[in-house]
C-alpha cells in the first residue's frame, strides 16, 4: 500500500482525499489551514473528512518549518499531494516523497497559472477550463503534467458554478491518473509556459465596475466575483450598487453614454463600450433591491454612470 501525505483545503481537497481513500492509498497525515474568520466559508471541511477516517491533522501557519518537515519525513511518504492547499511548498518538502510531489490546479495548464484561476478564466471570457494534475516544483504551477480534464464554461455561469465543475473534473481525472502514478508508469509531459500566463490573487476592490467597458466585459466580471465572492460594485449618487447577477440584452441602448434606468419592471445599464446589461440581481447600500425600489429612489430618468467612486 502506498502512503501519501496530503496538503489540502476546500471542496477539491475533500473530493481528492476521498479518491485516495477509495483507491486504498494510506494517508497518515493531513496538512490544512485554519479557517479565516473574515472569509465566507461556503465549501466543505477537509478536516471533518479526515476526522471521520481517523487521519491526524495539523494546521501550521507555515508548512515549510523544520518542525513540519521533520514530521513528514518521519512518515516516509511515497507521495505528497497538494489539493487546493494555499501555501507554496519548498524543496525540503518536495524532495521527501519517494515517488514525487503533485499538485491539483484549477485550470488547463499552462493557462491561468497562479491564484484564483477559475475567476480569471471567467473574467477573460474563456469558454473552457478544467483541472490539471502536475508535478510540483518551487515555482508555481510550472511542473510536468500528469493529466488534465476539461469542463465547459457556459455564457452565464458564475465562478461558483464553474468551480463545482472543476471539482468534479479533478475527481474524475485523479481517479483516472492514480493507478499509473502508483505503479510508476505515468508518462508526464512538459508544459510550454509560453502558451499561458501567471495571474495573482484578487482583492474585493478589484470588483469595481468600469462602465466604459463593454456589456460582455462587465457581465464577465459580475459572474466571476458573484457571491460568495466579494461581488462587483459601482456608485450611483453616493450609493453603493452591488451587482450579483446580469444578462446581456439584445436591445438598443437608451443612451450613448454609460447610464442605468428601469422600465417595465426591469433595470438596465447601457455600457460605454457597447451593449446593454439587464441587472437581474442587485443591492443598494448593502440591502437587496429590485426595480420598484430603484424607481422609488431614483425615478424613471436615466442616471449617468461615472467610472470612478463618489
Amino acid at each position: 500500500m502506498k502512503r501519501a501525505v496530503v496538503f489540502g483545503y476546500h471542496n477539491v481537497g475533500v473530493r481528492c482525499l476521498k479518491v485516495l481513500l477509495a483507491r486504498n492509498v494510506e494517508v497518515p497525515l493531513l496538512v490544512t489551514h485554519e479557517d479565516n474568520p473574515d472569509e465566507a466559508i461556503w465549501f466543505e471541511s477537509i478536516s471533518d473528512l479526515a476526522a471521520l477516517h481517523d487521519i491526524p491533522v495539523i494546521k501550521p501557519a507555515d508548512p515549510n518549518t523544520p518542525e513540519v518537515v521533520d514530521i513528514i519525513a518521519s512518515l516516509q511518504p511515497d507521495f505528497i499531494f497538494s489539493f487546493y492547499y494555499r501555501n507554496m511548498l519548498k524543496a525540503e518538502l518536495l524532495t521527501l516523497p519517494k515517488s514525487g510531489a503533485y499538485n491539483m490546479h484549477g485550470s488547463l495548464l499552462p493557462k491561468y497559472r497562479g491564484r484564483v484561476p477559475v475567476n480569471w478564466a471567467i473574467i477573460h471570457g474563456e469558454t473552457e477550463t478544467g483541472a490539471t494534475l502536475h508535478r510540483m516544483t518551487e515555482k508555481p504551477d510550472n511542473g510536468d503534467i500528469v493529466d488534465q480534464q476539461a469542463v465547459p464554461i457556459l455564457p452565464d455561469d458564475t465562478a461558483t458554478e464553474v468551480f463545482h465543475k472543476v471539482t468534479c473534473a479533478a475527481e474524475i481525472m485523479l481517479c483516472r491518473a492514480l493507478p499509473e502514478l502508483v505503479s510508476g508508469q505515468a508518462i508526464l509531459r512538459k508544459q510550454d509556459l509560453g502558451q499561458g500566463s501567471y495571474f495573482g490573487g484578487r482583492k474585493a476592490e478589484d470588483g469595481k465596475i468600469n462602465w466604459h467597458a463593454s456589456a460582455q466585459s462587465i457581465h464577465n466580471l459580475v459572474r466571476a466575483v458573484a457571491p460568495p465572492y466579494p461581488g462587483a460594485f459601482a456608485w450611483i449618487d453616493g450609493i453603493k450598487l452591488s451587482l450579483y447577477g446580469t444578462l446581456i440584452e439584445n436591445r438598443p441602448p437608451r443612451s450613448d453614454s454609460p447610464s442605468i434606468y428601469c422600465e417595465n419592471g426591469r433595470c438596465y445599464a447601457d455600457c460605454g463600450g457597447g451593449g446593454v446589461l439587464r441587472l437581474v440581481s442587485f443591492g443598494l447600500d448593502g440591502e437587496a433591491a429590485d426595480a420598484d425600489w430603484f424607481l422609488k429612489k431614483f425615478g424613471t430618468s436615466s442616471i449617468s454612470l461615472p467610472q470612478g467612486q463618489p
